[in-house]
């Protein structure tokens, strides 16, 4: 074989490669199992207006994350305070959020079922939807939110409980992301 014809048949070569490499990084960015997960509310420290303590606005924080992989059919949010003083405290359930959801609104109305459908559980103040972070006077609190790109909509009705969540999350999980976030700081 002349010398040009096999430095043309390298080159296709290593184009067919390089071609191929690119699509198997985006099948895998595609198949990534992290989520990332932001706020545009806080960042290491969650201002006192997302508090649930006496005097505060006790909102809902807005939240933000990257696509999904392709099967995902819903997101699930669960936010606790691993450092209550009786064991981790659960501060808002959040399940059946759309597929194609990328952001969640500040101030999210305390209510069963949302207009997008999604749906609230207790949390354990005994209220549906967010109750924002209080520890107690003096302490600080981690605050942890959990994002969970899942298989399948939850058939969990509104009012469920974390550990029903937890149960109805096994084995439907592709992706998750996580925030933590401290109050007050």
């Amino acid at each position: 074989m002349p010398p040009r014809r096999a430095h043309r048949r390298t080159a296709l070569l290593l184009a067919l490669l390089a071609v191929a490499a690119c699509h198997s990084r985006s099948l895998a960015a595609q198949n990534d199992p992290h989520l990332h997960l932001t706020s545009p509310s806080f960042s290491a420290t969650i201002p006192a207006r997302y508090a649930s303590c006496p005097g505060q606005a006790n909102l809902s924080p807005a939240l933000a994350w990257d696509a999904p992989p392709p099967a995902t059919r819903s997101f699930a949010l669960l936010v606790t305070d691993p450092d209550a003083p009786m064991g981790a405290f659960t501060h808002w359930l959040l399940w059946n959020l759309p597929p194609n959801t990328r952001a969640l609104p500040e101030s999210l109305p305390t209510q069963p079922q949302l207009p997008t459908g999604a749906l609230q559980g207790r949390n354990d103040f005994g209220r549906i939807g967010y109750g924002g972070p209080c520890p107690p006077a003096g302490a600080t609190h981690r605050y942890v939110f959990d994002l969970y790109a899942l298989d399948t909509t939850l058939t969990l009705p509104p009012g469920a409980t974390k550990p029903q969540l937890l149960h109805a999350l096994q084995g439907h999980v592709l992706a998750s992301g996580q925030l933590i976030s401290r109050y007050p700081g």
